[in-house]
Protein backbone atom coordinates (compact mmCIF):
# COMPACT_ATOMS: atom_id res chain seq x y z
CA UNK A 1 0.00 0.00 0.00
CA UNK A 2 2.98 2.71 0.70
CA UNK A 3 4.27 1.61 -2.60
CA UNK A 4 1.19 2.80 -4.12
CA UNK A 5 1.57 5.92 -2.59
CA UNK A 6 5.18 6.50 -3.49
CA UNK A 7 4.20 5.27 -6.96
CA UNK A 8 1.74 7.92 -7.11
CA UNK A 9 4.22 11.08 -6.33
CA UNK A 10 7.02 9.84 -8.09
CA UNK A 11 4.12 10.05 -11.16
CA UNK A 12 2.97 13.53 -10.32
CA UNK A 13 7.01 14.69 -9.77
CA UNK A 14 7.77 13.00 -13.49
CA UNK A 15 5.18 15.31 -14.84
CA UNK A 16 6.23 18.33 -13.22
CA UNK A 17 9.69 17.77 -14.28
CA UNK A 18 8.55 17.82 -17.71
CA UNK A 19 5.98 21.05 -17.65
CA UNK A 20 9.21 22.50 -15.96
CA UNK A 21 9.58 26.73 -16.60
CA UNK A 22 13.39 27.64 -16.50
CA UNK A 23 12.38 31.40 -16.25
CA UNK A 24 9.82 30.67 -13.40
CA UNK A 25 11.93 28.12 -11.68
CA UNK A 26 8.47 26.32 -11.27
CA UNK A 27 6.10 24.12 -13.47
CA UNK A 28 3.34 26.94 -14.57
CA UNK A 29 0.53 24.40 -14.18
CA UNK A 30 -0.95 22.04 -11.61
CA UNK A 31 -0.33 17.61 -11.86
CA UNK A 32 -3.02 15.81 -10.79
CA UNK A 33 -3.59 11.99 -11.02
CA UNK A 34 -6.41 11.04 -13.79
CA UNK A 35 -5.89 7.30 -13.68
CA UNK A 36 -3.48 4.41 -13.10
CA UNK A 37 -3.24 2.20 -16.40
CA UNK A 38 -1.80 -0.56 -15.00
CA UNK A 39 1.00 -1.78 -12.91
CA UNK A 40 2.52 -5.43 -13.31
CA UNK A 41 4.22 -7.50 -10.95
CA UNK A 42 7.48 -9.05 -11.70
CA UNK A 43 8.13 -10.51 -8.80
CA UNK A 44 6.02 -11.14 -5.70
CA UNK A 45 8.28 -11.32 -2.49
CA UNK A 46 8.90 -7.93 -1.65
CA UNK A 47 11.51 -7.68 1.27
CA UNK A 48 11.08 -5.23 4.67
CA UNK A 49 15.15 -4.31 4.84
CA UNK A 50 16.12 -4.57 1.42
CA UNK A 51 16.97 -1.04 -0.37
CA UNK A 52 14.15 -0.12 -2.85
CA UNK A 53 14.93 1.85 -6.41
CA UNK A 54 12.21 3.76 -8.07
CA UNK A 55 12.64 4.78 -11.81
CA UNK A 56 10.44 6.68 -14.61
CA UNK A 57 10.06 8.72 -17.15
CA UNK A 58 7.44 10.26 -19.57
CA UNK A 59 6.55 8.34 -22.23
CA UNK A 60 3.31 9.97 -24.24
CA UNK A 61 2.41 13.39 -24.04
CA UNK A 62 -1.00 14.53 -25.50
CA UNK A 63 -2.98 17.72 -25.72
CA UNK A 64 -4.02 18.33 -21.93
CA UNK A 65 -2.87 15.03 -20.15
CA UNK A 66 1.02 13.07 -19.63
CA UNK A 67 1.46 9.35 -19.55
CA UNK A 68 4.62 8.52 -17.15
CA UNK A 69 5.65 4.72 -16.80
CA UNK A 70 8.02 3.59 -13.87
CA UNK A 71 9.97 0.80 -12.77
CA UNK A 72 10.71 -0.47 -8.94
CA UNK A 73 13.56 -2.65 -8.30
CA UNK A 74 14.47 -4.18 -5.03
CA UNK A 75 18.32 -4.64 -3.87
CA UNK A 76 19.04 -8.41 -3.16
CA UNK A 77 21.62 -10.87 -2.89
CA UNK A 78 24.39 -8.42 -4.36
CA UNK A 79 22.31 -7.05 -7.12
CA UNK A 80 19.28 -5.09 -8.05
CA UNK A 81 16.12 -7.12 -9.64
CA UNK A 82 12.96 -5.83 -10.71
CA UNK A 83 9.88 -6.14 -9.39
CA UNK A 84 7.08 -4.35 -10.70
CA UNK A 85 6.57 -1.76 -13.89
CA UNK A 86 3.24 0.86 -13.37
CA UNK A 87 2.11 3.36 -16.02
CA UNK A 88 0.01 6.72 -14.60
CA UNK A 89 -1.84 9.05 -16.67
CA UNK A 90 -2.04 12.38 -15.56
CA UNK A 91 -3.84 15.68 -16.31
CA UNK A 92 -2.31 19.36 -16.22
CA UNK A 93 -4.75 22.17 -14.56
CA UNK A 94 -4.36 25.73 -14.95
CA UNK A 95 -3.63 26.61 -11.20
CA UNK A 96 -5.89 30.27 -11.85
CA UNK A 97 -8.69 28.58 -13.25
CA UNK A 98 -8.38 24.93 -12.61
CA UNK A 99 -9.44 24.49 -16.22
CA UNK A 100 -7.45 21.87 -18.19
CA UNK A 101 -4.23 23.25 -19.37
CA UNK A 102 -2.09 22.50 -22.51
CA UNK A 103 1.55 20.47 -22.11
CA UNK A 104 4.69 21.16 -23.74
CA UNK A 105 4.77 18.19 -26.46
CA UNK A 106 7.54 15.45 -26.03
CA UNK A 107 10.50 16.08 -27.80
CA UNK A 108 11.41 12.73 -29.70
CA UNK A 109 15.31 11.76 -30.41
CA UNK A 110 15.79 7.98 -31.35
CA UNK A 111 13.73 5.08 -32.77
CA UNK A 112 13.73 3.58 -29.11
CA UNK A 113 11.60 6.89 -27.92
CA UNK A 114 9.66 6.94 -31.24
CA UNK A 115 8.45 3.37 -30.53
CA UNK A 116 8.20 4.03 -26.82
CA UNK A 117 5.83 7.25 -27.78
CA UNK A 118 3.56 4.94 -29.99
CA UNK A 119 3.07 2.22 -27.37
CA UNK A 120 1.10 5.45 -25.51
CA UNK A 121 -1.00 6.15 -28.49
CA UNK A 122 -1.98 2.47 -28.75
CA UNK A 123 -2.70 2.64 -24.77
CA UNK A 124 -4.34 6.12 -25.38
CA UNK A 125 -6.60 4.43 -28.08
CA UNK A 126 -7.50 1.21 -25.69
CA UNK A 127 -8.43 3.58 -23.12
CA UNK A 128 -11.27 5.44 -25.27
CA UNK A 129 -12.48 1.33 -26.62
CA UNK A 130 -12.48 0.47 -22.77
CA UNK A 131 -14.79 3.67 -21.79
CA UNK A 132 -16.87 3.11 -25.19
CA UNK A 133 -17.44 -0.21 -24.21
CA UNK A 134 -18.97 0.45 -20.29
CA UNK A 135 -22.31 -1.04 -19.37
CA UNK A 136 -23.14 2.38 -18.45
CA UNK A 137 -23.35 3.23 -22.17
CA UNK A 138 -24.29 0.51 -24.31
CA UNK A 139 -25.85 -3.30 -23.86
CA UNK A 140 -23.29 -6.50 -23.55
CA UNK A 141 -22.68 -8.68 -26.54
CA UNK A 142 -24.13 -11.69 -27.47
CA UNK A 143 -20.94 -13.62 -25.85
CA UNK A 144 -21.53 -11.48 -22.10
CA UNK A 145 -25.29 -12.57 -22.39
CA UNK A 146 -24.70 -16.44 -22.98
CA UNK A 147 -22.44 -16.20 -20.21
CA UNK A 148 -24.45 -15.07 -17.82
CA UNK A 149 -27.37 -17.45 -19.05
CA UNK A 150 -24.93 -20.13 -17.92
CA UNK A 151 -24.28 -19.07 -14.78
CA UNK A 152 -28.15 -19.07 -13.96
CA UNK A 153 -28.56 -22.38 -15.62
CA UNK A 154 -25.59 -23.68 -13.62
CA UNK A 155 -27.71 -22.60 -10.21
CA UNK A 156 -31.05 -23.68 -11.71
CA UNK A 157 -32.97 -25.90 -8.85
CA UNK A 158 -34.55 -27.96 -11.50
CA UNK A 159 -37.45 -28.89 -8.71
CA UNK A 160 -38.72 -25.48 -9.14
CA UNK A 161 -37.77 -24.34 -12.12
CA UNK A 162 -37.83 -20.45 -10.47
CA UNK A 163 -35.62 -17.48 -10.81
CA UNK A 164 -36.15 -17.15 -6.86
CA UNK A 165 -34.83 -20.56 -6.32
CA UNK A 166 -31.37 -21.10 -6.59
CA UNK A 167 -28.85 -23.98 -5.91
CA UNK A 168 -25.02 -23.52 -4.60
CA UNK A 169 -22.59 -25.73 -7.07
CA UNK A 170 -20.29 -27.94 -5.36
CA UNK A 171 -16.82 -26.01 -4.28
CA UNK A 172 -18.63 -22.27 -4.84
CA UNK A 173 -19.24 -19.15 -3.09
CA UNK A 174 -22.07 -16.79 -3.43
CA UNK A 175 -20.87 -13.65 -4.78
CA UNK A 176 -22.74 -12.13 -1.62
CA UNK A 177 -20.91 -13.66 0.91
CA UNK A 178 -17.68 -13.06 -0.46
CA UNK A 179 -18.11 -8.61 0.34
CA UNK A 180 -16.24 -7.00 3.43
CA UNK A 181 -16.46 -3.07 3.84
CA UNK A 182 -14.36 -0.57 5.71
CA UNK A 183 -14.47 3.35 6.58
CA UNK A 184 -12.05 6.15 6.90
CA UNK A 185 -12.62 9.78 7.71
CA UNK A 186 -10.19 11.85 5.82
CA UNK A 187 -8.32 13.52 8.34
CA UNK A 188 -5.93 17.05 7.06
CA UNK A 189 -2.93 15.01 7.12
CA UNK A 190 -3.28 13.07 3.69
CA UNK A 191 -4.08 15.92 2.11
CA UNK A 192 -2.24 17.30 -1.49
CA UNK A 193 -0.97 20.28 -2.08
CA UNK A 194 -4.24 21.36 -3.82
CA UNK A 195 -6.18 20.64 -0.10
CA UNK A 196 -7.74 17.46 -1.50
CA UNK A 197 -6.92 14.02 0.01
CA UNK A 198 -3.91 12.27 -1.67
CA UNK A 199 -4.74 9.82 -4.47
CA UNK A 200 -2.11 7.69 -3.06
CA UNK A 201 -3.77 7.34 -0.06
CA UNK A 202 -6.80 6.29 -1.38
CA UNK A 203 -5.11 3.64 -3.70
CA UNK A 204 -3.21 2.25 -0.13
CA UNK A 205 -6.19 2.09 1.59
CA UNK A 206 -8.21 0.78 -1.21
CA UNK A 207 -5.59 -2.08 -1.66
CA UNK A 208 -5.54 -2.97 2.15
CA UNK A 209 -9.28 -3.52 2.37
CA UNK A 210 -8.91 -5.57 -1.49
CA UNK A 211 -5.90 -7.90 0.20
CA UNK A 212 -7.68 -8.28 3.30
CA UNK A 213 -11.08 -9.76 1.89
CA UNK A 214 -8.71 -11.77 -0.64
CA UNK A 215 -7.14 -13.19 2.85
CA UNK A 216 -10.38 -13.78 4.25
CA UNK A 217 -11.77 -15.33 0.91
CA UNK A 218 -8.60 -17.89 0.42
CA UNK A 219 -7.92 -18.59 4.14
CA UNK A 220 -3.68 -18.03 3.46
CA UNK A 221 -2.12 -15.02 2.43
CA UNK A 222 -2.84 -13.64 -0.72
CA UNK A 223 0.55 -11.96 -2.93
CA UNK A 224 -0.73 -9.16 -5.84
CA UNK A 225 -0.20 -10.10 -9.07
CA UNK A 226 -1.66 -6.72 -10.82
CA UNK A 227 -3.61 -3.49 -10.46
CA UNK A 228 -5.68 -2.74 -13.58
CA UNK A 229 -7.74 0.55 -13.91
CA UNK A 230 -7.80 2.98 -11.55
CA UNK A 231 -10.25 5.87 -12.33
CA UNK A 232 -10.19 9.07 -10.32
CA UNK A 233 -13.24 10.14 -10.91
CA UNK A 234 -14.17 13.01 -8.23
CA UNK A 235 -11.59 14.52 -5.75
CA UNK A 236 -11.90 13.77 -2.17
CA UNK A 237 -12.25 16.58 0.37
CA UNK A 238 -10.45 16.84 4.17
CA UNK A 239 -13.08 15.28 6.44
CA UNK A 240 -14.90 13.86 3.92
CA UNK A 241 -17.01 10.04 5.28
CA UNK A 242 -14.81 7.76 2.59
CA UNK A 243 -16.54 4.42 2.16
CA UNK A 244 -15.09 1.39 1.03
CA UNK A 245 -16.75 -1.66 -0.33
CA UNK A 246 -14.58 -4.67 -1.63
CA UNK A 247 -16.03 -7.34 -3.54
CA UNK A 248 -14.36 -10.33 -4.71
CA UNK A 249 -16.08 -11.01 -8.59
CA UNK A 250 -14.26 -13.35 -10.06
CA UNK A 251 -11.78 -16.61 -9.27
CA UNK A 252 -9.91 -19.19 -11.55
CA UNK A 253 -7.66 -21.65 -10.37
CA UNK A 254 -5.06 -19.73 -7.91
CA UNK A 255 -6.21 -16.35 -9.03
CA UNK A 256 -8.51 -13.73 -7.10
CA UNK A 257 -10.19 -10.57 -8.46
CA UNK A 258 -10.53 -8.02 -6.13
CA UNK A 259 -13.14 -4.71 -7.00
CA UNK A 260 -13.10 -2.38 -4.63
CA UNK A 261 -15.29 0.75 -4.60
CA UNK A 262 -14.88 3.85 -3.00
CA UNK A 263 -17.46 6.85 -2.70
CA UNK A 264 -17.92 9.59 -0.17
CA UNK A 265 -20.62 9.95 1.73
CA UNK A 266 -21.79 13.71 2.38
CA UNK A 267 -23.09 13.90 6.20
CA UNK A 268 -24.94 17.07 5.91
CA UNK A 269 -27.29 15.67 2.61
CA UNK A 270 -26.97 11.96 2.70
CA UNK A 271 -25.75 11.41 -0.65
CA UNK A 272 -23.26 9.47 -2.19
CA UNK A 273 -20.55 10.05 -4.69
CA UNK A 274 -18.44 7.93 -6.20
CA UNK A 275 -14.95 8.52 -6.18
CA UNK A 276 -12.84 5.41 -7.67
CA UNK A 277 -13.52 2.05 -8.67
CA UNK A 278 -10.46 -0.84 -7.98
CA UNK A 279 -9.30 -3.83 -9.45
CA UNK A 280 -6.56 -6.18 -7.53
CA UNK A 281 -5.68 -9.30 -9.03
CA UNK A 282 -4.42 -11.46 -6.08
CA UNK A 283 -2.14 -14.70 -6.31
CA UNK A 284 -2.87 -17.58 -2.93
CA UNK A 285 -0.55 -21.07 -3.07
CA UNK A 286 -3.85 -23.50 -3.49
CA UNK A 287 -6.68 -23.88 -5.26
CA UNK A 288 -10.14 -21.44 -3.98
CA UNK A 289 -13.71 -22.02 -4.42
CA UNK A 290 -15.51 -20.64 -7.36
CA UNK A 291 -16.76 -17.55 -7.08
CA UNK A 292 -20.80 -17.46 -8.58
CA UNK A 293 -23.43 -14.76 -8.86
CA UNK A 294 -27.08 -15.24 -7.04
CA UNK A 295 -29.15 -12.52 -8.56
CA UNK A 296 -30.04 -12.84 -12.10
CA UNK A 297 -31.74 -9.51 -12.65
CA UNK A 298 -31.74 -5.78 -12.86
CA UNK A 299 -28.32 -4.20 -11.76
CA UNK A 300 -26.52 -6.83 -10.64
CA UNK A 301 -26.92 -8.96 -13.79
CA UNK A 302 -24.95 -6.18 -15.66
CA UNK A 303 -22.22 -5.72 -12.79
CA UNK A 304 -21.52 -9.52 -12.76
CA UNK A 305 -21.64 -8.79 -16.87
CA UNK A 306 -18.93 -6.12 -16.40
CA UNK A 307 -17.15 -8.23 -13.86
CA UNK A 308 -16.52 -10.54 -17.13
CA UNK A 309 -15.42 -7.94 -19.33
CA UNK A 310 -12.36 -7.29 -16.66
CA UNK A 311 -11.12 -10.65 -17.79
Amino acid sequence: GRILEDLDSLAVLICYSHTWNKELKRSPLSIVTALVDKIDMRKNIIYPDCDIKFTGHVTWVGKTSIEAKMHMSQYHDGAYTDVLDATFVMVARDPENKRAAFINPLKLESPEEDAIFQQGEINKTRRVELSTASLLKVAPTAEERTLIHNLFLNTLDTRTVSFRSRILPPNSVWMEDAKMKGLEICHPQERNIFNRIFGGFLMRKAYELGWANACAFAGCRPTLVAVDDIVFRKPVEIGSLLLLSSQVCYTEGMHIQVRVHTEVLDPLTRQHSTTNVFHFTFRVEKDIPAIVPQSYGGQNTAFYKYCYIIF
